[in-house]
């Protein structure tokens, strides 16, 4: 694992503006928020040359309960090398005001030289041999299935969803991303893959104050890399970024639960869609909302356009059965409003395309291995899942948001399984709300 921060620069056009460090921005607009003088006049004050004097005298007020001051940072790049992909998932999970990308898994490279050492990951010493070999066999289902998809997709070009009139390399790479994004429900979730992130220093410190207070070993080891990284940009306001009491108790009860869920409900069978969309539409007597449904969607020109207070102002909680983990990785980047998953194996996804049966001797050794983790209550048998496992998933924000979510995982060149599971919900949402039918559009995610 390797973790490096990006100092930003300022582009030539910007050359004549002022420049400040991280914290000395946020001391300087924290400054600017208590005083009627206006920025330049602040601005003279402040010796940008030796600003630490400065910074400390203004952003002292973040012991007194102004951590808002440590959002005016900026946005701190940090990029991580090398994480497994439940460490990019968690992360993501935890750091909900970030901006970010991970790898996809048509780039990164698929073989068992691509894990963490199981040591790293915390895998008990006497499983270790065993994992790495589930895991490899994991890997060489993958290319064995992708291999076979590929010749399945040459063979029969129909298969694939392919725009008229499409370019041969068009053609070539859509026929790939057919094969590659059916066979992925192999990876092991514990293979390496890169992120980054761009957040402010508080949210920095929410961030790793989070990892540093998980159980995983992986977590805490990337918790101090960014640490040290960060300290070179705000080291001030990265003092509150250390493991936390609260912090540590629920995630030692949220591992229990998960636990105690995974160990009930262990499958290797694939589980039927089930799809749950509850709205709330009620509002206080005294503002009650006015606008109909439809005069807050029919002004959009596309999925981006600004919707009215009618759907802004509504809730929506959604959650499917069975999510493949495959999935789960992009659905929970969706930054609004709240995600949960216990992050279990209640059953397991294969397209139609492939036989569960033809890898059931993997899936049973593999859940093997996943129960022994759970029998101990070891958390490391996260890092015995595959990107098949399923696993309930809920998501609860506002209806302008699952809108917008909705159409984008429908829409043009979404993947298949996106598309379903969000299909299913967008219909349950338009049978409760029939006002929105007429303005909301279900994609059909071509091309593949």
């Amino acid at each position: 694992m390797k973790v490096t921060g990006i100092a930003l620069v300022p582009p030539p056009a910007a050359a004549a503006l002022p420049k400040v460090t991280p914290e000395l921005l946020a001391s300087v607009l924290a400054r600017y928020s208590r005083s009627n003088e206006g920025i330049a006049r602040i601005l003279e004050k402040v010796d940008l040359a030796n600003p630490d004097e400065s910074i400390d005298r203004i952003l002292k007020f973040v012991d007194y309960g102004h951590a808002s001051i440590g959002g005016l940072t900026g946005g701190l790049a940090i990029a991580l090398d090398d994480v497994s992909m439940w460490l990019a998932y968690k992360i993501f999970e935890i750091a909900q005001m970030a901006d970010g990308q991970e790898s996809s898994t048509r780039y990164i490279t698929m073989a068992a030289t691509n894990l963490p050492a199981a040591a790293e990951l915390g895998v008990p010493e006497d499983l270790a041999v065993r994992w790495s070999a589930v895991l490899a066999r994991a890997f060489a289902a993958y290319h064995a299935e992708y291999e076979r998809l590929d010749r399945l997709a040459q063979a029969e070009p129909g298969r694939v969803r392919l725009p008229k009139d499409a370019k041969p390399a068009v053609v070539n790479r859509l026929r790939k991303n057919y094969a590659l994004d059916r066979a992925r429900y192999f990876i092991p979730l514990a293979t390496r893959t890169n992120l980054g992130l761009v957040q402010s220093s508080r949210m920095w410190a929410a961030t790793v104050k989070q990892l540093d207070s998980l159980p995983m070993p992986e977590a805490r080891a990337a918790a101090k890399l960014i640490r040290d990284e960060l300290l070179k940009q705000s080291p001030r306001l990265m003092r509150h970024s250390f493991a936390e009491k609260s912090f540590e108790e629920q995630a030692r009860q949220e591992l229990a639960a998960s636990v105690r869920l995974g160990r009930a409900r262990l499958s290797t069978r694939p589980m039927a869609d089930e799809v749950w969309v509850k709205v709330h539409r009620d509002a206080p007597p005294w503002l009650p909302e006015e606008q109909p449904v439809a005069e807050a969607l029919r002004h959009r020109a596309n999925r981006y356009g600004y919707q009215g207070t009618a759907t802004r102002r509504m809730q929506v909680g959604f959650a499917w059965n069975n999510l493949a983990i495959a999935e789960l990785r992009d659905l929970n980047r969706h930054r609004t409003g709240h995600r949960y998953t216990p992050l279990i194996q209640a059953g397991f996804y294969l397209p139609p395309e492939i036989r569960h049966e033809d890898h059931q001797a993997l899936l049973d050794e593999q859940a093997a291995l996943t129960r022994e983790l759970l029998e101990r209550g070891s958390p490391a048998y996260v890092y015995s899942l595959l990107l098949g496992a399923q696993t309930p998933f809920e998501h609860s924000t506002h209806a302008d948001k699952f809108i917008y979510e909705a159409e984008l995982r429908t829409g043009m060149g979404a993947h298949y399984r996106y598309a379903e599971h969000l299909g299913a919900a967008l219909r349950e949402f338009v049978r409760q709300v029939p006002e929105a039918g007429a303005w909301v559009v279900e994609g059909t995610a071509e091309p593949e």
